[in-house]
């Protein structure tokens, strides 16, 4: 006669039944990711989303995640806009903010990214626990309310202190992990110094590679890169790189005035075009 098991508890029985996982793994798409992608209509629509943000960062040198962030949220949701722009940004911003690391302003871009760096966690909550359509509404107000500030020339021209350093950072932060466009404040904060161009790109660069690198750490703890929108950013981070490249080329005879004058229109358009209101048109 076989002997009597014992009786296991309802916990061991739990842990017998649950089988280990590794949450830090990240599913890689595979060919029926990249067919089910394509087989949508939508996709094409947002390449040419990407293309044109391509190329409005192409020519302008900003504005591409101002364009990309409302439409392809209309399109999609945020969260997928959120991590493709992340990804594209990081595969095309990355290589040339390197080399810029011995020549930016540590003094100044040490502070700004610790504060940036306590922002983005809060940032990235908003994203994953706000309704897609209250996200889309902040996104589009985000963006409306900054391109008036951009475009009047209005610019901080004070001495940089840093009670100021670390508030507009913490913004930066929270709107970079929550929306994916952190550039503004920091461009309204900086461009008033006494900084050259040179050092101020160097400055803008590598502050902007440290929230990209940032950010790729904690959409990767919060598993949000998983198998889809890993598919999306390469399919829409193609036309993307494509169109910064027709910006740059077409576009480098410009006047500046007339570019940026481009560049705020487009990117007004596209927050107007992305309310909420108007998913009609997108979807």
């Amino acid at each position: 006669m076989a002997a009597p098991r014992s009786p296991q508890s309802p916990c061991l029985q739990a842990a017998v039944r649950e089988e280990p996982r590794n949450v830090n793994v990240i599913d890689l798409p595979t060919s029926e990711t990249f067919a089910a992608a394509l087989a949508e209509p939508r996709i094409y629509a947002a390449m040419a989303v990407a293309a044109l943000a391509g190329v409005t960062r192409g020519f302008s040198g900003f504005g591409g995640a101002m364009v990309y962030m409302p439409l392809v949220s209309a399109i999609y949701d945020p969260r997928i806009a959120a991590v493709t722009v992340l990804l594209v940004d990081l595969v095309a911003a990355t290589p040339f903010a390197i080399p810029e690391l011995r020549r930016c302003t540590w003094r100044e871009v040490g502070p700004l990214s610790i504060a940036m760096a306590a922002g983005l966690p809060l940032g990235v909550w908003l994203l994953v626990v706000l309704d897609p359509i209250v996200l889309r509404w902040c996104i589009a107000i985000v963006v409306l309310s900054l391109v008036p500030m951009l475009a009047s020339g209005w610019r901080y021209h004070g001495p940089p202190r840093l009670p100021l350093t670390l508030g507009v950072g913490l913004f930066s932060g929270v709107s970079g992990g929550a929306v994916l466009i952190a550039g503004p404040p920091v461009i309204l904060y900086w461009l008033g110094g006494g900084n050259s161009p040179k050092v101020l790109r160097a400055n803008l660069m590598v502050l902007f590679m440290i929230c990209d690198v940032l950010l790729v750490a904690i959409f990767g703890h919060q598993g949000m890169f998983e198998p889809r929108p890993l598919a999306l950013s390469l399919l829409l981070g193609v036309p993307y790189l494509v169109g910064m490249g027709i910006g740059a080329y077409f576009f480098q005879g410009a006047s500046d005035k007339l570019y940026r004058t481009i560049a705020y229109a487009i990117i007004t358009l596209a927050a107007i075009v992305s309310l909420p209101v108007l998913d009609s048109i997108l979807r």
